[in-house]
């Protein structure tokens, strides 16, 4: 009887993205954002992740703007795409942003405390195909004000694919 491999799901983990710290301010310029702590596929061993999450933007926001949501990762397991680090903080990426790959653009209504929920996509498909070492979030928005302060309110989540022999 010949195996086949099937993808195997692991259970969603937390990517802590302290979005409500602060809360995280409106960046016009959508530079200034906010960084997740990193996965570690180097323990992982996953062939893919799928990413996703929601954010809630704050009272009274401008119509017609947008947030971001980009993946960063490593080649050597210490360096980051555009300067970004391995914990949650407040971050402006060093040079380019587009060191780091876009992984949506969320359009913005006026609604007060609007929760956008994103997702899933693929960290693999993001960077050619292949899962960095280890990789993280960033999340920047230019609404006109800072996001909601509640902490249960926004969250980014993944879920580690990996192969199984049946």
């Amino acid at each position: 009887m010949a195996t086949v491999s099937k993808p195997s799901y692991a259970a969603a983990q937390t990517l802590t993205c302290g979005l409500s710290t602060g809360p995280l301010a409106s960046d016009t310029n959508l530079i200034a954002g906010r960084q997740s702590t990193v996965a570690d596929n180097t323990s992982d061993l996953a062939i893919d992740s799928l990413v996703g999450g929601k954010i809630t933007t704050g009272t009274s926001p401008t119509t017609g703007k947008q947030i971001e949501v980009w993946a960063f990762g490593t080649y050597d397991g210490t360096t980051y795409s555009a300067g970004a680090g391995a914990t949650d903080a407040n971050f402006s990426p060093t040079g380019e942003k587009t060191m780091m790959k876009l992984l949506t653009i969320i359009p913005t209504d006026a609604t007060s405390n609007h929760t956008y929920e994103w997702g899933p996509f693929s960290v693999a498909a993001a960077f050619g195909g292949t899962m960095p070492l280890k990789w993280g979030i960033f999340i920047v928005h230019n609404t006109g004000v800072a996001l909601n302060s509640t902490a249960g309110n926004h969250e980014v989540k993944y879920t580690a694919v990996q192969y199984q022999a049946v």
